[in-house]
């Protein structure tokens, strides 16, 4: 990683440097309530702000994206300066990338650290190992390289510690994208269709739509075009019976009800209540009328098992360790553990049986994570499929082929952020024999 302290002082860098001056002490606060890695950073971070709210919305924001900067380079910090206290993090950070001088750090800091922060200078980044150049987990990179080059590694690495950009659905019921897309543009947005998904829109930036008109009246809906193309591969059609088995807060059943019209019978699956009531605001302004969430105990809840052979079509967007979202939720690199990947594939495992088992003769089950390691994915596909010979693979090439979106990445959707500008997504798409 180059050094950043050989940016041009301009006079934007000087405003910026005295900003993270001045918030010092409150982001070295945040970042030590997030080290420990007990809890998702966001959820951290967000009770941060709650017990400190003389901090400003500018404030926030640059203390947020302090603290996910230095979770994106954390690896390198630490084996290229030995930076381990939330302190010298912060100094690595603000020396390294934002191009701040010793001279400027110097009166926020004591002794000890200000002879530390001497040192960065001298310490040239000589070759590290591929997980420290990719900044990802030794044990994760080890399992990569069953599948990729070290050279494929390092792009997704660096892709990954980039912020990701925005993407937004529009909701065909009641919007056309081409007019949404006008409307951001004469708000000062800098939106381009999304390459893929018919209905996607990137913009540039993390602007707040939170209030914004197209949001508040369920036009749009923020989602992940590596997401939006779930759909797509579910392909269901008007007056089907489906289930989205993981449904979380709604994100892609609402995708799915559009596809549908708003016709036939969307049942939305989750052992999570908190999750759920999450849809329900989601719910209201999309205008869908044929959604029905259902809270489960288990995957062999009682409602699972009276639809068992008559559904059409199963989405399964499994729990899984959501490294294709390292962009989004760094922390993940910490909170994930090698030994987790393991009891994770065996429960993705028992949920992919429990909601084939909907499937009716000719129908299919999609499986999904938001991951790209191979035991959560490929692996529990075909364990799946040997113990399940009713069932053969469509390669996803081929379905996503027929509802004209211009993707091929094989048999599976593999979608990756370094080739596709999307979070890290795979699929597989598992038709049941007539």
């Amino acid at each position: 990683m180059p050094s950043a302290s050989r940016k041009p002082h301009t006079k934007k860098n000087a405003v910026q440097s005295n900003s993270a001056l001045q918030l010092l002490p409150a982001a070295e606060a945040a970042l030590a309530r997030i080290l420990p890695m007990s809890q998702p950073a966001d959820a951290e971070l967000h009770r941060f702000f709650r017990a400190h709210p003389d901090l400003g919305k500018q404030d926030r924001q640059s203390i947020a994206e302090t603290v996910f900067g230095i979770l994106r380079r954390r690896i390198g910090f630490e084996f290229h300066t030995g930076a381990a206290t939330p302190r010298r993090l912060l100094l690595a950070y603000l020396n390294r990338v934002q191009g701040m001088s010793l001279r400027q750090l110097e009166p926020l800091i004591g002794k000890d650290d200000a002879q530390w922060a001497a040192g960065l200078k001298a310490r040239h980044e000589t070759d590290a190992p591929l997980y420290v150049k990719a900044e990802l987990p030794e044990w994760l990179t080890t399992m990569l390289l069953q599948d990729m080059a070290g050279d494929e590694i390092l792009a997704l690495g660096r892709a990954l510690q980039q912020p990701a950009p925005l993407d937004l659905r529009v909701n065909a019921l009641t919007a056309d994208r081409d007019k949404v897309m006008q409307q951001l543009a004469i708000e000062g947005l800098k939106v381009q269709p999304t390459p893929y998904s018919p209905l996607g829109i990137r913009i540039d930036g993390n602007p707040a739509l939170g209030r914004n008109a197209l949001f508040t009246s369920g036009r749009i809906e923020i989602q992940d075009e590596g997401s939006q193309l779930l759909a797509y591969l579910v392909a269901p059609k008007r007056r089907e019976m489906v289930v989205d088995f993981c449904a979380g807060a709604g994100g892609k059943t609402l995708a799915l009800g559009a596809l549908m019209q708003s016709q036939g019978r969307l049942y939305a699956f989750d052992v999570s209540e908190s999750r759920l009531n999450k849809m329900k605001p989601r719910l209201a302004r999309s205008g869908l009328s044929n959604v029905h969430p259902q809270l489960l105990v288990n995957e062999n809840d009682i409602k699972v098992k009276r639809l068992a052979s008559k559904i059409d079509c199963v989405l399964v967007d499994a729990p899984c360790s959501g490294f294709g979202t390292l962009r989004r939720n760094p922390d993940l690199k910490w909170r994930q553990t090698e030994s987790g990947i393991a009891e994770l594939a065996a429960k993705q495992s028992r949920i992919l049986a429990a909601a084939a088992a909907l499937v009716k003769p000719g129908g299919r089950v999609v499986y999904a994570t938001c991951s790209f390691v191979r035991a959560e994915n490929q692996d529990v596909v075909a364990a799946f499929l040997a113990a399940h010979p009713q069932f053969t693979l469509l390669p996803a090439n081929q379905a996503l082929a027929q509802t004209r979106i211009p993707l091929d990445t094989g048999d599976f959707l593999q979608l990756y952020p370094h080739r596709h500008g999307c979070d890290g997504f795979f699929a597989a798409v598992l038709e049941r024999a007539s």
